[in-house]
């Protein structure tokens, strides 16, 4: 796979994309991720990516013109096109599934107070995602943050890749409860069901802690 981000600030990339999980699928070559400065595709002496809006009103837009050019340059033949805006549709673990089968996402990260809204309407976005009802200083996260839930469902970038499936959302519901070494804890004991060996019992316990967890603190997701 691989990930354009059209972006002002590039920059902030380098990091979140070069450690742990998503660096090392980056070093084995399962994904490509790429960040793209939109002032590249400007052609005047000040690299003008935004200009103040037609009627009045606070901050401003991002203008039309390095937008089209920039995606129109970057997109291939099998690119979906990605803007990230509050008003997007609600991002999910099925639509990071979704995402994943994929071979080239461009994200366009929105910044200032807007973007030109001839960008939505004239053909040039296929989807508009969000990550919740809050509005952030521009898209640059919300572009890390759905590139991260994308790229760590690739084949092979998980040390498992059932890794992705026994986890919260996967299945519908929030992921059961999980203990490790030692047994007991300041008084607090792994469940015996746990270490019983029973494997059986053991799928049931956790489908049943899944269930009773959902309930408690997502209901909204059983209905």
């Amino acid at each position: 796979m691989r990930i354009d981000i059209l972006t002002l600030f590039p920059g902030m990339f380098f990091g979140p994309f070069a450690e742990s999980i998503i660096g090392r699928a980056r070093e084995e070559k399962l994904v490509e991720i790429n960040a793209v400065d939109l002032r590249c595709y400007t052609h005047d002496a000040r690299r003008t990516v935004d200009d103040k809006p037609y009627g009045g009103g606070p901050g401003m837009l991002m203008k039309a013109e390095p937008l089209f050019e920039a995606v129109e340059a970057l997109r291939k033949e099998r690119t979906l096109v990605i803007l990230t805006s509050p008003q997007g549709e609600r991002f999910s673990q099925p639509i990071a599934a979704e995402l994943a089968q994929q071979e080239h996402l461009l994200f366009v990260c929105g910044h200032y107070e807007g973007i030109d809204e001839r960008v939505r309407t004239g053909g040039l976005i296929d989807r508009e995602l969000s990550l919740g009802d809050y509005v952030l200083t521009s898209g640059n996260l919300a572009a890390m943050v759905m590139t991260d839930a994308i790229v760590r469902l690739l084949p092979g970038v998980l040390g498992s890749d059932e890794s992705s499936v026994e986890e919260s959302f996967a299945g519908g519901m929030l992921e059961y409860p999980q203990y490790t070494r030692p047994p007991e804890f300041r008084g607090m004991k792994v469940p015996e069901i746990l270490v019983s060996g029973n494997h059986g019992a053991i799928a049931a316990w956790r489908r049943e802690q899944a269930r009773l967890r959902t309930a408690r603190r997502r209901p909204d997701l059983l209905a």
